[in-house]
């Protein structure tokens, strides 16, 4: 009885202890991810997010027995500390503990129970708890009600960014420093840098600063989809940073960054060596991949070249600063032994510098400097919403001392000297600076006139000997056979390329409305040779206007180059206005014309080259399609109608493109959409009404606007109702075409069908509808329904489009039934029935003559 009686008192016992040990598990083991008032967490036990996200606990940093609190990612190796609580403080032991006091306040102790950090609530609060989340933001919120948050460290960083945060941006005119770098890689104490955002003055932009506010690097202003001074940025409304207005009582305006897939694991860094550094998580190779880097190169620091200096990366062989034109170093010796930090000064004063005394000095005007990072400290000019009155501000302020219009932000204008301004490979804006006239064009002095025909009359003399000398020499002749497409040339050798280039040109054209350097010239020969004689293998497509041929220039640039075909309907005055056109627009989102080509009747138009064709090449194709996810189609979308915008309002003519289609949109290396084909646009001076008729009705059918395609009227508004179809398009994967033998009669007839169902999600492409965001692909059909309304008038115009496109907080209005889609259909059916056997397709540019 006794053995029994023990035997049953140890059971006791034992279950208590496991009871007791279960419970304590269950509350500091099993991926718990809060503590309250009155718990503990000791050092050895961690919080865990609810998704197995991230963990927060104790940790060292090598074999230091310095003890931190910190965040970091759940299970991934070499995971960075996203937050630090007691970076200035360290527990010298491992008997440290967490915990949240009776007043609300979470905070470290030591081993003798000493505070090193507390997140120092200003208030009382007597049922709190601390809850570590998904996105790593650690929130001490009411127990009962954890919506009500009362400290957060998203709103406490220390040097790391992650989604989720937001970055303040501060209306006021001032600086807000926001993240702290580590002092090194195993000290987290405060260091030397810091990052934050500048709105000071202007539009805002991130910046680094080397202690006392001394500027390190500047990411250049955000123009509402990109950094302005980060070369290669690309916006994306799905993926990337956005400046979001916080609807709450505060109104405050903070940036954001989005991830492209929810799982993805994405950080921002200011290092403790002063570098900002943008990190994924690399699954495959289970590393972090290190995506970006800034400063990226010596230009990128700031400054670099002083005031009115310009940075160039781009060629190796010069060095990286100049001054920009009408500018001189301002120390000679220090600047040619590299010393460029004293920048540069004015060669000629300005009319203001000279006085009133000299009447003999012209007025100032501006010189472009094209492909420039702006300076800092502009400040925005309210009230002025084109590039002219831009201009007219900054002429008639002594001070201002440059301009620039950009798009998203607006006119800024610049009142000191002119600091930090990079050159770019690529993309970049155009910068106006203010030059005394003399520096401008023809204030030099005859003398300087004379030398400088003088050694353009030697340098011709010396061309010309040249080019007899080849031609003398050359042993293998460019042979010209001739067939059904013109002459084809024959080369054996690459030394021909510069015997073609000398070959002479038909440059008969009036008023030599083609010279200058902003469009290069190149032979029929050249252009022959680069594309191996126009060979079918080289061929990329068939355009309205004729083929399009792959080639290689002799540096090895690839182009795509344009064949105007004889029977097109494209002649020698709409060659030159797609030549002019192209040649003066300057948009990321417009294809770059590199060169022309006229001899006889062979017109021949060379473009950069696009190695993904165009967007219907993607777009309609059934297996290619899926290539094309939400995010890239709104990407496209957006970048379309920034095009459009930019040919509407923002270029220096007025310009409406009249065959806005998906196969004139090119797609570059990134899959980012720029507009071509200009064959067909039309100029609208300042002064010039915005709408206009024509009794030659020329573009696609499907995309063509009723009043233009019945009536011959077209305006701004005719290339947002092809914009539309378009948009349209891209939701759906479908043609406009394709619904010709339905019920439904286009693609546009369709929408409105679903939309007045209710049931317009069933226009989503398949292949993206089940991965798309419900709220964003509907409000972009929306868009694209009030784009294609029968009425002009009711059509919104492009900038409305990009607004409603970018901020969801713009509310649409109802778009009206479309009604003349059936009588357009049955006018094109009849042209087509009286051109029956011609060789027209629907696909392709047509001309059409109606009556008036």
């Amino acid at each position: 009885m006794k053995i029994i009686t023990r035997v049953r008192h140890k059971d006791t016992l034992f279950l208590l202890s496991f009871l007791t040990v279960l419970c304590f598990h269950t509350l500091f083991s099993h991926a718990a991810n809060f503590i309250t008032q009155g718990q503990f967490l000791r050092d050895g036990a961690t919080l865990v997010s609810d998704g197995l996200t991230f963990e927060m606990g104790f940790f060292s940093l090598d074999d230091s027995s310095s003890r931190y609190v910190g965040i970091w990612y759940y299970k991934v190796p070499s995971s960075p500390y996203i937050w630090v609580a007691n970076r200035e403080k360290p527990i010298k032991t491992r008997e440290g503990a967490i915990t949240v006091k009776n007043d609300g306040n979470l905070v470290v102790l030591d081993e003798v129970n000493n505070e090193v950090w507390s997140s120092n609530l200003s208030i009382h609060l007597n049922n709190s708890q601390a809850v570590l989340h998904d996105d790593g933001n650690l929130v001490i919120s009411n127990k009962d009600n954890d919506i009500e948050v009362f400290w957060q460290s998203f709103e406490n960083p220390t040097d790391t960014f992650v989604p989720g945060m937001k970055v303040p941006v501060t209306d006021e005119e001032k600086e807000t420093i926001v993240f702290t770098s580590w002092k090194s890689r195993t000290d987290p104490s405060l260091g030397n840098y810091t990052m934050g955002v500048d709105s000071a003055m202007s539009s805002p932009q991130i910046v680094i600063w080397d202690g006392e506010k001394k500027r390190r690097w500047r990411s250049g202003y955000w123009d509402g989809r990109i950094f302005t001074g980060v070369p290669n940025m690309t916006g994306n409304y799905g993926y990337g940073f956005r400046l979001n207005n916080d609807d709450d009582d505060d109104g405050g305006r903070y940036f954001t960054f989005s991830k492209l897939n929810s799982s993805d694991k994405v950080w921002f860094l200011v290092g403790y060596d002063g570098y900002e550094r943008m990190f994924k998580w690399n699954e495959d190779e289970k590393q972090w991949d290190e995506l970006r880097k800034e400063p990226s190169n010596q230009c990128e620091f700031y400054n670099y070249c002083g005031s009115f200096g310009m940075c160039d990366m781009s060629n190796s062989n010069i060095p990286f600063c100049s001054c920009i034109k009408g500018f001189k170093p301002k120390d000679e010796e220090n600047w040619k032994s590299g010393n460029w930090s004293l920048g540069c000064k004015r060669v000629t004063p300005l009319k203001a510098e000279v006085g009133n005394g000299s009447a003999s000095v012209g007025e100032d005007g501006f010189l472009e400097q094209r492909c420039a990072k702006l300076p800092d400290f502009a400040r925005l000019v309210s009230g002025v919403f084109d590039i002219e009155s831009c201009e007219a501000n900054c002429l008639k302020n002594s001070s201002c001392t440059a301009y620039a219009y950009v798009l998203g932000i607006g006119c800024m204008a610049w009142y000191v000297e002119l600091v930090d301004v990079q050159r770019f490979e690529s993309l970049g804006y155009v910068l106006n600076i203010r030059l005394a006239e003399s520096e401008l064009g023809d204030g030099g002095k005859k003398t300087k006139i004379w030398i400088i025909l003088a050694v353009v009359g030697g340098l011709i003399c010396l061309g010309v000997i040249v080019w007899l000398v080849l031609r003398f020499k050359r042993k293998h002749k460019v042979s010209t056979a001739k067939n059904s497409n013109g002459p084809v040339y024959v080369a054996t050798k690459n030394a021909e390329f510069s015997a073609a280039f000398s070959e002479s040109t038909d440059l008969s054209l009036e008023g030599n409305q083609l010279s200058g350097p902003e469009l290069p010239l190149l032979s029929f020969g050249c252009i022959a040779i680069a594309t191996d004689n126009f060979s079918e293998e080289n061929k990329l497509g068939q355009g309205g206007f004729g083929p399009v041929y792959k080639g290689k220039l002799p540096g090895g640039e690839q182009i795509a180059v344009k064949r105007l075909s004889k029977r097109s309907g494209q002649g020698s005055e709409e060659f030159k206005n797609e030549m002019m056109l192209i040649a003066k627009l300057q948009h990321r989102n417009l294809v770059r014309l590199m060169g022309c080509s006229i001899q006889g009747e062979e017109k021949l138009l060379i473009y950069e080259y696009m190695p993904n064709k165009s967007l219907d090449f993607f777009l309609f194709h059934p297996i290619k399609q899926a290539q094309l996810d939400w995010a890239k189609r709104f990407e496209i979308i957006e970048g379309i109608a920034l095009g459009l915008l930019y040919l509407h309002r923002d270029s220096r003519l007025r310009i409406i493109h009249r065959d806005l289609k998906a196969s004139n949109i090119l797609l570059d290396e990134n899959m980012n959409p720029k507009i071509s084909d200009f064959g067909l646009a039309r100029i609208f001076g300042g002064n010039q009404d915005e709408e206009a008729n024509t009794n030659r009705v020329v573009g696609t059918y499907g995309y063509m606007a009723p009043e233009y395609a019945m009536e011959g009227l077209f305006s701004i508004k005719s290339d947002v109702y092809s914009f539309g179809v378009l948009l349209l398009e891209i939701i759906s994967g479908r043609k406009n075409t394709s619904f010709r033998n339905t019920d439904d009669s286009s693609l546009i007839g369709y929408a409105w069908h679903l939309w007045s169902e209710q049931r317009v999600m069933e226009l989503v492409d398949p292949s993206i509808r089940d991965s798309t965001p419900k709220n964003k692909v509907l409000r972009c059909i929306h868009i694209g329904m009030l784009c294609v309304q029968d009425s002009a008038a009711l059509r919104p115009n492009m900038s409305y489009v990009v607004l409603m496109l970018e901020s969801e907080a713009t509310t649409l209005p109802l778009p009206k039934q479309p009604l003349m889609i059936t009588s357009m259909r049955r006018s094109v059916e009849y042209r087509e029935s009286i051109t029956e056997g011609l060789d027209v397709s629907n696909d392709l540019t047509v001309t059409m003559v109606t009556g008036r």
